[in-house]
């Protein structure tokens, strides 16, 4: 499985999603004009693995959140493994799995509002 992330995000690093057709187009975005949550996010990966972070973060905000779940994950499977302990991981809570999923739906809302301050959203 390692392997496979650093294969995927070397082709990130190399190919610019934008210029390349390796990678697959947005579905929703092609048959409705309308962006997904998930719009933007590869372009936003390969410019923050280039070293574009604010370029990597105006196409999708999301990836902040993303970034956070993934470091949280791994630091309680890392405490679990290390202390041999069983850390509760609050990301299997309903509450939060509710929460992050109003996030995504209020985010999937308002980037396609096409008024200022809501057009910053759209990648």
């Amino acid at each position: 499985m390692v392997i496979g992330v650093i294969i995927i995000l070397s082709l990130f690093f190399l190919y610019n999603p934008l210029e390349n057709s390796l990678f697959p187009k947005c579905p929703l975005y092609a048959f409705t004009g309308t962006y997904c949550p998930g719009c933007g996010s590869q372009r936003a990966i390969h410019q923050i693995l280039n070293g574009n972070i604010i370029t990597g973060l105006r196409h999708n905000f999301l990836i902040v959140l993303l970034v956070l779940i993934i470091i949280y994950d791994l630091f309680i499977k890392f405490l679990n493994v290390l202390l041999k302990r069983k850390f509760s991981n609050l990301l299997h809570k309903p509450a939060i799995t509710i929460s992050l999923l109003v996030v995504i739906l209020l985010y999937w809302v308002l980037r396609n509002i096409n008024q200022y301050p809501f057009n910053i959203l759209a990648p």
